[in-house]
């Protein structure tokens, strides 16, 4: 029998047991708290160097253009890593690698690929062989790549297949500064590299014709060649493909994703888009085209999320009001179902027809 105010062992022991629980509540609450506020000045220093980066980059681009020129040129990215450029029978059929001296100094690495039809013949050929092949009439294709990479890209190497089997010659360089080629990227030297491959495969190929294909950034490396073989020559290269176009350089940096956090920033054309002609690059393939009189033929996938479709047809139209014949002038686009991008046009098997089509070859 219990006396009043007493309680029993297992009433004692129930409340005991209640406290603890509440205790260990509080403390577990109380280092969530701790953990919490333990992250918010780590969050906080996290976001405010990111803020300051963002605000940094403009200026520093500004100050030193050099900056802005790697950004530009994506040299320093060689992928595939670890592709050795001499050996392209790794990747390619009918291709051997060659080494071009373009100026005292500097010398570019060069891959050749024959035509399909002359696959089985050019098993084992030396480059002499090679060399000669280039003026047996099958048209010759100078391949300039965009920016990043080498001649050994995934999607380099699909265009030498496609258009090696639609029986072009290929000669796809790296230009200065880029996979195996010496020298330092400059859009002057561009245009020395290209002119000295055109006088090689020039003085080798005959009566067979040779056109410039640019894709991205090469399309204003293949204008400003074009442009000046017709000013200060007086030669007109066999046709010019653009695929991937831009107009210039500028209004493509205005237009690419990563340029696009910056359009509300406080003098972003100054800093940023003015800074590349501080930096020598202007690959005006707009003010190129009004020169031109070769045939154009310009590429353009509708889902090209870096440079977008209406560069590429507002290209087309600043070269369609100054040629005088308005039939050499052609711009192909390709449906975004087709899911073809930036860099996968030469995956579409009716490409080479097309390219065909329009040079009049059967």
């Amino acid at each position: 029998m219990r006396r009043r105010g007493e309680r029993g062992d297992g009433d004692g022991g129930g409340d005991g047991d209640g406290d603890s629980a509440r205790a260990e509540s509080r403390a577990g609450a109380a280092r969530q708290e701790r953990g919490r506020l333990a992250w918010c000045p780590r969050l906080r220093t996290v976001l405010l160097d990111l803020l300051l980066i963002y605000i940094s980059v403009p200026f520093l681009v500004r100050l030193f253009p050099a900056v802005l020129t790697k950004f530009v040129y994506l040299n320093f990215l060689a992928f595939p890593f670890f592709m050795d450029l001499r050996q392209p029978e790794l990747l390619l059929n009918n291709t051997i690698s060659l080494y071009l001296t373009t100026e005292p100094g500097v010398t570019v690495g060069i891959w050749h690929t024959v035509p399909g039809s002359r696959g089985a013949e050019a098993r084992g050929k030396d480059q002499r062989w090679y060399e000669e092949a280039l003026a047996d009439a099958h048209p010759v294709i100078i391949y300039l790549h965009g920016n990043g990479g080498t001649r050994a890209a995934s999607h380099r190497v699909q265009f030498l297949k496609a258009m090696g089997a639609a029986d072009f010659h290929i000669l796809a360089l790296d230009y200065r500064g880029y996979g195996d080629s010496s020298g330092h990227p400059t859009e002057s030297g561009f245009t020395t590299d290209v002119l000295a491959l055109y006088d090689w495969a020039k003085a080798r190929s005959g009566n067979s014709s040779i056109l410039f294909w640019g894709h991205s950034l090469g399309t204003g490396i293949a204008t400003n060649v074009a442009r000046k073989l017709q000013e200060e020559r007086g030669v007109q290269v066999d046709a010019v493909i653009l695929e991937s176009s831009y107009t210039n350089v500028r209004e493509a940096a205005a237009h690419i994703p990563i340029s696009k956090i910056y359009h509300q920033f406080p003098g972003f054309e100054y800093l940023v888009l003015d800074s590349l002609a501080l930096g020598n690059m202007f690959f005006h393939s707009d003010e190129n085209v009004k020169v031109l009189a070769c045939p154009l033929l310009i590429l353009h996938a509708e889902d090209d999320a870096v440079l977008p479709l209406h560069l590429g047809r507002k290209l087309f139209e600043t070269a369609r009001s100054a040629y005088k014949d308005k039939t050499k002038v052609k711009f192909i686009t390709f449906p975004e179902k087709l899911g073809l991008g930036h860099d996968y046009i030469s995956f579409n098997p009716e490409l080479p027809a097309l390219v065909k089509d329009f040079l009049n070859i059967k």
